[in-house]
């Protein structure tokens, strides 16, 4: 320890967003575990309140505050930190740290920065330092040129030749960035690029070429070493974030990986990285000829990736690299424990990303050079068709392996598999089907023939099976064979008895009987951990069929029995927490957040806890937070693997989201002990028919509904009700192919979408109520009482999905009988459904009615948010009941409280190429904040400066849709005129506000024509604040306010689309300036 620190400051990466997911979170809090391990006091900075790492007892102070430098710079001034970390948030934080640096704010309060030096990320951030540093010592990169305005970015791409690559400097993820094969779409590109960054590159495209990143990690003695090699399985043309990876590489000869190996090193030591970094190449394997891409000099997305794929903690090695430590004192020299040696793999890994283009209108499912997925899973095993096989199940989205997938058909196959989408594997699968050749295939996907060769090797298994019947006559090495290339007992069960209907819950159990009964078992391997102070503690663990290593030519087909690496006994204080597997839109981090409160409160219990998750970038996923980690699938087969190994004393599925809750019913008719609420409510309460029945039982009022079973019976449902309706199938998470229909075209096209979701349920069709405010209900009960509760309102109507809209905690705007009769309906359906554990409710109020729309018996999103707020932890409560352990009960006083909290959503529309921004039933935010502050429009502005609005100077556009929407906005309009703002207006709105005395400027729509055209004012930035409100519900693809909200985004204009946000948001901006808000820490408002 060289350095003398008593107090550093962490950025964390604020809201969840494409690009920027989960890894950071976990990166975060190993940082700060580093930090308190050696009693250094921490600062966090970071408003996303769902996180493990502003979590209690990870930080000692936390500031749920935008990261910008206005703010971090206040409470640079308050706290005054000895150093600062900016490696462990994304490309927000060090943004921000950067910023700090340059304008001398660091310099000026005495703030070190710990690790890696400015000037180092500078180096590799700014494109024209980065080819200068590594001209230097003669190190390839592709030929680019930095550019500032379009006449000079014409003159290098003619000077290069096209296919020309464009990329804007200092973006994440690859925005902003695209190939293009000629001029016109050179400069289409370019100028929308140019918007994002002042600086664009103009550059040789590599498409075709294979990419190859390496994890590489320094010290301040010079021992410099790649501690993971990763090969993408697509080639260059593709980010990474958008590829499937494989670790470690495969179709690399060694001598090309030692090449790549010394190159890296040399690059390193002459940038001087001190800690982690990220390089990644493109390689052309026939010719031996590279370029260095890029440098990430922070944590990159994929270190998280590294650190579980390898055992080597990258993010906690770092943070102590940075605190002056060298590699030879991190764990123990000459174990596996050593920090000091890269750790060698006998197995592999793979990473496939999830995505969820579906949810957005008009957005193109092809992938290229930006990044469009919104989560991640990572699958191990000990050959690649094994590893592919449990990948391609996990992404969860209704696949059951590479082969198998029957619902997935390519008309044009020749373009699926050129053009890349987010389905190109199974493009694959059917070219091999229908007889394509390999060498067919690579030219068409450039995908390298090795991975070709085993893709081909899982549909020649498949043929095997097809040709038995029944599964006696399967001979046990084929039975073998095929579960070491990873097929499922369901895929099994498919291929040999081809049954016609049904779920196949059946079949799949015969096949897990016969397996069992010829002794084919898994083996459990256990991955050997770096830096863990108890080593042999430290459970991390997968499922195999093999005791060969992974690329050996052996085989022990012949051979093979079960052996573990870890010894099992029968423990009654055991119990088993299923995690919420791949982060997309509708369940991320909050579900892991809820997952390690619950085993925390396990171990305190004494309890040995078990936690089963595949996803790499969550902290649920680090090998210290439990007992065992079994890094594996969450299905009905791996999931009864576990139980019987273990025999604990029940599983809790209640914490993870929709996917363990799904699996519920599965388990508890295998005699699984669910604890918590009995699964056969769960079931009560997800199936439509059942709940609704039980609210009429109970006497509680709900909007009118029906299930569907043919056209004739909803045409005559609606005559009685009228339009709009709601349709929605059941059992789905984020509203998935919800929709609300405004006449007959519409519920024609929308009950075609929703029949195809949930096959086994019925479709229900609802009375949709409009300008009725939605409650939320989030509480814990025990044995049907509750225990703890928080109500919570949304700012915008109903009609917004609850994961989109604004929620403010303690609800502020509502009647008090209204509360009343919630804290009653609610008490009525926990009793009648026994609840034991979290629940959640959502209610519809409107005229002091008060209906109820659905009941979730799991943790919703805003646990979190609401346990913090609070200061109460529901998830802790929530596990002492299901594990029967006493637990204390909330004095009636302790839901009175001063503070408020507003939780809003972050979109990701920038990276959606021409996705709509409106908002709507089904769910399309990618992640959340959650602020304090004294007051409302404290709590809101925090939030909404922190998911990355910006506040308004001068001026703001209207364009108020409805009359009802008009003259909700008459007032805010008002105190904007009153503060001196000037007030634009499409003609209608513009003519209202006049009428009624406030000054309004007219502008044209964008098919008019005429001086003041709007979308030439949004390309010259003349608007600070754009709010569009879509008038009627016409397919309104090509229409004026479609143009006018994609222009917003594309020009990176803040834009709001709901009145009664844009309500909220002109009241508070016209009463308080950004400098009035409050620096004032989590632990400063009084418990």
């Amino acid at each position: 320890m060289k350095k003398q620190l008593k107090k550093v400051l962490v950025l964390g990466s604020g809201a969840l967003k494409i690009g920027q997911a989960g890894e950071f979170d976990y990166s975060g809090s190993q940082a700060l575990k580093a930090l308190r391990e050696e009693g250094i006091s921490s600062v966090l900075v970071n408003p996303n309140i769902a996180t493990i790492q502003t979590s209690e007892g990870i930080a000692d102070k936390v500031y749920f505050q935008p990261v910008t430098t206005h703010f971090v710079t206040e409470i640079i001034k308050k706290e005054r930190p000895d150093g600062i970390l900016l490696a462990f948030g994304g490309q927000t934080a060090l943004n921000c740290g950067t910023e700090l640096y340059q304008t001398g704010v660091l310099k000026e309060y005495g703030v070190e920065v710990l690790g890696t030096s400015v000037e180092a990320i500078m180096n590799t951030e700014d494109r024209d330092l980065f080819v200068k540093k590594l001209g230097e010592v003669d190190l390839k990169v592709p030929v680019s040129h930095a550019v500032e305005n379009m006449e000079d970015a014409l003159k290098a791409a003619r000077e290069i030749g096209f296919p020309i690559m464009i990329r804007s400097a200092y973006a994440l993820g690859g925005l902003g960035s695209g190939i293009c094969p000629d001029e016109k779409a050179f400069v289409e590109l370019a100028e929308s690029a140019f918007t994002f960054a002042p600086q664009i590159l103009v550059e040789e495209s590599l498409k075709g070429w294979k990419e190859i990143e390496f994890e590489c990690i320094r010290d301040a003695n010079d021992r410099c070493f790649t501690v993971a090699s990763m090969e993408n399985f697509d080639p260059l043309g593709i980010h990474t974030g958008e590829s499937i990876v494989v670790a470690p590489t495969c179709s690399l000869s060694d001598e090309q990986v030692k090449m790549l190996q010394e190159i890296t090193i040399k690059c390193v030591k002459h940038l001087g990285i001190v800690g982690e970094c990220n390089i990644q190449f493109a390689f052309n394997a026939n010719t031996n000829d590279y370029r260095i891409i890029e440098i990430n000099a922070r944590l990159s997305r994929s270190s998280a990736l590294a650190s579980k794929a390898t055992g080597y903690p990258l993010a906690f090695v770092a943070a102590k690299i940075a605190l002056g430590y060298t590699l030879d004192q991190i764990g123990e020299m000459g174990t596996t424990s050593s920090a000091y040696v890269a750790p060698s793999l006998d197995y592999m890994i793979c990473k496939i990303p999830r995505w969820d283009l579906t949810k957005f209108v008009g957005v193109s499912r092809q992938i290229g050079s930006s990044m469009k997925s919104v989560g991640e899973i990572m699958s191990i095993g000990r050959s690649f068709e094994e590893m592919i096989q449990k990948g391609l199940r996990m992404i969860g989205q209704g696949m059951h392996g590479f082969v198998g997938n029957d619902h997935t058909k390519f008309d044009n196959l020749e373009d699926a598999l050129a053009n890349p989408t987010d389905l190109r594997i199974f493009a694959i699968a059917q070219a091999l089907e229908e007889g394509y050749s390999i060498d067919h295939i690579e030219e068409l996907t450039k995908i390298d023939k090795w991975f070709l060769e085993r893709l081909k090797h899982i549909v020649d298994l498949k043929h095997q099976l097809m040709e038995y019947n029944q599964i006696e006559d399967l001979p046990t090495s084929l039975l073998l064979e095929v579960k070491q290339c990873g097929f499922s007992d369901f895929q099994i069960a498919r291929f040999v008895l081809k049954p016609k209907s049904g779920n196949m819950e059946k079949e799949n159990l015969a096949v897990r009987q016969y397996r069992k009964s010829k002794g084919i078992l898994p083996s459990v391997k256990r991955i050997p951990t770096v830096a863990s102070e108890h080593p042999e503690l430290t459970n991390y663990l997968y499922f195999t069929y093999t005791h060969e290593p992974a690329f050996s030519k052996e085989s022990d087909i012949s051979t093979y029995t079960a052996k573990h690496d870890i010894n099992y006994y029968k423990n009654e204080k055991s119990v088993i927490v299923l995690g919420s597997g791949a982060y997309r839109i509708g369940s991320s981090v909050e579900f892991d957040w809820c997952s390690v409160n619950a085993i925390n409160t396990a171990r305190k219990l004494g309890y040995k806890s078990i936690m089963i998750n595949y996803n790499p970038e969550t902290v649920s996923t680090d090998y210290d937070m439990c007992d065992r980690l079994y890094f594996d699938e969450l299905s009905l087969e791996r999931v009864l693997d576990v139980i019987e190994l273990e025999q604990p004393k029940g599983v809790i599925v209640s914490v993870g989201g929709q996917i363990p809750n799904n699996l519920a019913m599965k388990l508890y008719r295998q005699g699984v002990p669910v604890l918590g609420t009995s699964p056969v409510n769960i079931d009560r309460a997800e199936n439509r028919d059942k709940f609704s029945a039980m609210l009429d039982k109970l006497g509680i009022d709900q909007p009118r509904w029906r299930a569907l079973t043919s056209f004739e019976d909803v045409k005559e449902f609606v005559e009685e009700v009228g339009y709009p309706v709601l349709v929605r199938p059941s059992y789905v998470l984020s509203g998935a192919a919800m929709n609300v229909c405004y006449d007959e075209e519409e519920l024609h096209r929308f009950l075609n979408m929703a029949t195809e979701v949930s096959k086994e349920f019925p479709v229900v069709v609802s009375k949709f109520m409009t300008e009725t405010k939605e409650i939320e209900f989030d509480a814990v009960a025990d044995k049907g009482e509750v225990v703890e509760y928080a109500i919570s309102e949304h700012v915008e109507y109903a009609g917004v999905h609850s994961g989109d809209a604004t929620m403010v905690f303690p609800a502020q705007h509502i009647y008090f009988s209204t509360i009343r009769q919630i804290k009653k309906i609610s008490r009525k359906i926990a009793a009648e459904l026994n609840i034991s554990g979290p629940f959640n409710i959502q209610f519809l109020a409107k005229n002091r009615e008060v209906k109820v729309i659905e009941c979730n018996l799991r943790a919703s999103r805003s646990f979190p948010f609401v346990s913090k707020i609070l200061k109460r932890n529901f998830i802790e409560t929530a596990t002492k009941i299901m594990l029967d352990a006493p637990y204390q009960k909330p004095e009636k006083s302790e839901f009175d409280i001063d503070r408020i909290g507003v939780k809003a959503s972050q979109f990701s529309f920038a990276r959606l190429q021409n996705a709509d921004p409106v908002l709507g039933v089904d769910m399309s935010s990618t992640g959340e904040v959650g602020c304090l502050g004294d007051d409302l429009n404290e709590a809101l502005l925090n939030a909404l400066i922190a998911t990355g609005y910006r506040l308004p100077k001068k001026s703001v556009l209207i364009s108020s849709g409805a009359a009802k929407g008009k003259v909700s906005l008459l007032e805010p309009a008002q105190q904007l005129v009153k503060k001196g703002y000037k007030v634009y207006a499409t003609g209608g709105t513009a003519k209202f506000f006049n009428e009624n005395g406030i000054e309004a400027t007219a502008v044209c729509w964008p098919d008019e024509n005429g001086e003041n055209n709007v979308m030439d004012m949004i390309a010259n930035h003349a608007f600070d604040l754009i709010v569009n409100v879509p008038k009627n519900h016409t397919k309104r693809e090509l229409t004026n306010g479609y143009r006018i909200r994609r222009g917003a985004i594309d020009h990176n204009i803040p834009l709001m689309t709901n009145v009664r946000l844009a309500k909220a948001f002109i009241e508070a901006f016209t009463a308080m300036k950004e400098e009035d808000i409050k620096i004032k820490s989590w632990q400063e408002y009084n418990s």
